[in-house]
């Protein structure tokens, strides 16, 4: 069976959380449910950090601006994680090219974490913080959900995935050109109020008459 389409999955999954993929893929690998995770996600020192990273993501992902900061830091982490964990993936199944499936899987996670990133950043200019908890929250269940449906059913998840992320893509390209609406809108009001204030100041009292 060729893994292409748990390599697209689990590339765009760690464009969300890498560290979630990573700890998800070696305890199932583990603990013998599935054996298409590569002994070398399995390792018990592998697991312990990505949990502590996971949990570390898991608690900067829900605080306002501080998200969009870690996101900045993983705009090569989660790339290159996608990329590793599709070649692993590839190699286990020997099905698919290791450096093709370190392709897909890094493109692919890029494109998620443009998404993820980019939504963050829009969400963050809300004023209330509970946006970004029910956000995080949202993908952390979605990324939990998909990678484990990708190992039993790995083309629907695939095919989840891709339209996840097609939407992803839309939503913030729509988003985005509101936002940029409205900013030049503000800005045009603030430009016509200091025009309109210029003008009074310029007018001046009335003058009186001749003494």
């Amino acid at each position: 069976m060729s893994v292409l389409p748990l390599v697209f999955t689990s590339g765009w999954a760690s464009g969300i959380n890498a560290y979630a993929v990573v700890l998800l893929l070696g305890v199932f690998g583990a603990t013998g449910l599935t054996d298409e995770v590569p002994a070398s996600l399995q390792r018990t020192d592998v697991l312990v950090v990505a949990g502590v990273l996971f949990l570390c993501e898991a608690v900067a992902d829900k605080i306002p601006y501080v998200d969009s900061a870690w996101d900045s830091v993983h705009t090569v982490i989660r790339p290159v994680a996608g990329a590793v964990v599709g070649a692993l993936l590839a190699g286990q199944s020997g099905s698919l090219p290791d450096l093709a499936a370190g392709a897909i899987g890094g493109s692919t996670a890029l494109a998620s974490h443009a998404v993820k990133a980019g939504t963050r950043m829009a969400v963050n200019t809300s004023p209330e913080p509970f946006s970004n908890i029910a956000l995080s929250t949202a993908e952390d269940l979605g990324v939990a959900g998909i990678v484990t449906f990708a190992l039993f059913h790995p083309g629907a998840a695939a095919i989840i995935a891709a339209v996840l992320l097609a939407a992803g893509l839309a939503v913030l390209v729509f988003v985005w050109t509101r936002i940029r609406l409205f900013r030049r809108r503000r800005a045009q009001r603030r430009e016509e109020k200091r025009l309109a204030a210029g003008a009074r100041a310029g007018a001046g009292p009335a003058a009186g008459p001749p003494g």
